[in-house]
């Protein structure tokens, strides 16, 4: 089969940063590729670089023989490539049929009246993409998945060599997915060639021919979804190393309700759905671990826990629901989080940003939490009095622990807590949490990608794939009944 795209020693720097380094690969008439990576690893960059939005330092892009790279959009687009955005950019005042009308006239100022035969095509991409029996409503007024096939039929309403595909399934149900998925593979049958960008492995292992998978700018590994998931490499990227767990002595459970209660939640992001009835329930004492790809939900999950994001459904705290609780009154409750993002206050001191959450206590219960802290995290009382952002990122992120520690939690939600430390960083982390639950009666709810990290501090597990829980079980089932998914 002809390659219609072939890409080969893309590289692209911004500043000092190679968010692309020396990659190459094609896709052929009539096949999909899948080219995944966890978020940072360059696959939306190299999209960019193929479709003109960024252009390249070195390397070459082709579209069926024809060197594009460096050309500016349109040109590659008319060249035919066509570009399916993760985000719908419909024209909101326009009907469905315009939309895709308006994607079907010619580059020209001079004919820009649709005439009959444009509005027969616009009909027949509409039912080829699902949409015949919307054609007449504006986008505002459709659900999430028919904005994405509005997306999809304005993006082949010129017929493209190439289409590309950003995160096809994000924000999608599982019905949904399978429907989409089958759509996709009518440009497969029709000869198109089809790359498809995502983070998750297992999203597109069904639909796709070949994987390209990436990490840090460059091509890890490369072959069908099977050896792709089998590789060392991508499994030491994605899970953090072999999944393992440690042997852990066993909590003493009793019958009594449980310190956090999440029923049936869900969350929606204007028409995209980010949690999808999730439950699940956490005795006093216990170290959970939620894990899971970056997109999952694992952010909103917590942020919907923490009072941050409307949802559906129930979630109590300590036998009290809280709906209707704002994130101040539930973290003074005792149910604090300890965002991915940090969120220190970098021009004020460690011992500045310690006291912010020790604010309501008194100055001796103050003085005695701050110092236990110090013990915990030995390197915060050489750095008391330095600026917050002059510390190092694993500095920082110890400095966002203690200050949610210094609140007196309950219950201490820690999202991502290792993204981008080094290991010396991830062993300080993983003695601080065991020291937590051995001399403490914390209890822990931890959301990790790091399943390396995550395992060895779990009671139990919760595994979020695409919005949903779709395991749950003891540390030591995972590798076996739940690791492969994982990806």
């Amino acid at each position: 089969m002809t390659a219609l795209l072939e890409v080969e020693g893309l590289t692209k720097r911004f500043g000092g940063l190679v968010a692309v380094k020396d990659v190459s690969f094609s896709v052929r008439s009539g096949e999909i590729v899948g080219l995944i990576g966890p978020n940072g690893s360059g696959k939306s960059t190299v999209m960019k670089l193929v479709m003109g939005i960024e252009k390249p330092n070195t390397g070459s892009v082709r579209i069926e023989g024809e060197e594009v790279a460096g050309w500016p959009t349109h040109r590659i687009a008319r060249a035919g490539v066509g570009l399916v955005f993760q985000h719908s950019r419909p024209l909101h005042r326009q009907t469905v049929l315009e939309n895709i009308m308006l994607a079907l006239l010619p580059d020209s100022l001079l004919r820009l009246r649709a005439g009959r035969e444009v509005v027969e095509r616009a009909r027949a991409i509409a039912r080829r993409v699902g949409l015949a029996n919307v054609l007449d409503r504006f986008p505002a007024t459709l659900p999430f998945a028919d904005l994405r096939r509005m997306e999809l039929a304005r993006a082949v309403a010129r017929d493209p060599k190439v289409v590309l595909v950003d995160e096809p399934f994000a924000g999608l149900t599982a019905a949904e997915v399978a429907d989409f998925s089958a759509l996709i593979r009518t440009f497969r049958e029709a000869g198109h060639a089809v790359l498809l960008v995502d983070h998750n492995v297992k999203g597109v292992a069904a639909l796709v021919d070949r994987i390209f998978a990436m990490y840090l700018g460059e091509r890890i590994a490369e072959g069908s979804a099977e050896e792709v998931m089998r590789d060392e490499t991508v499994r030491r990227v994605y899970l953090g190393g072999e999944i393992a767990h440690a042997s852990r002595p066993a909590r003493a459970t009793t019958d009594e309700a449980p310190l956090l209660e999440v029923s049936d939640v869900s969350v929606f992001y204007g028409k995209a759905q980010a949690l999808e009835n999730v439950s699940l329930r956490i005795r006093k004492g216990e170290f959970v671990s939620v894990v899971g790809l970056n997109g999952a939900g694992k952010t909103t999950l917590f942020n919907a826990i923490s009072g941050l994001v409307p949802y559906q459904g129930s979630i109590a705290f300590a036998a009290r629901r809280l709906a209707g609780r704002s994130a101040a009154t539930i973290a003074r409750q005792g149910l604090v989080q300890c965002p991915e993002s940090r969120e220190l206050f970098g021009d004020m001191t460690v011992r500045e940003n310690l006291e912010l959450g020790g604010q309501h206590q008194s100055p001796g219960s103050m003085a005695e939490r701050r110092d236990w802290l110090y013990s915990l995290f030995p390197i915060l009382r050489e750095r008391e009095g330095q600026a917050a952002r002059t510390l190092s990122g694993g500095e920082q992120q110890m400095l966002a622990i203690a200050r949610a520690l210094m609140m007196r939690p309950q219950l201490l939600i820690l999202d991502e807590p290792t993204l981008g430390l080094a290991p010396v960083i991830l062993e300080l982390l993983s003695r601080a949490l065991e020291t937590l639950r051995n001399t403490t009666d914390i209890t822990v709810l931890l959301g990790e990608q790091n399943v390396t990290f995550a395992l060895p501090h779990a009671d139990r597990v919760y595994v979020l794939e695409h919005a949903r829980i779709v395991w749950e079980g003891a540390p030591d089932r995972l590798a076996e009944e739940a690791g492969a998914g994982l990806l």
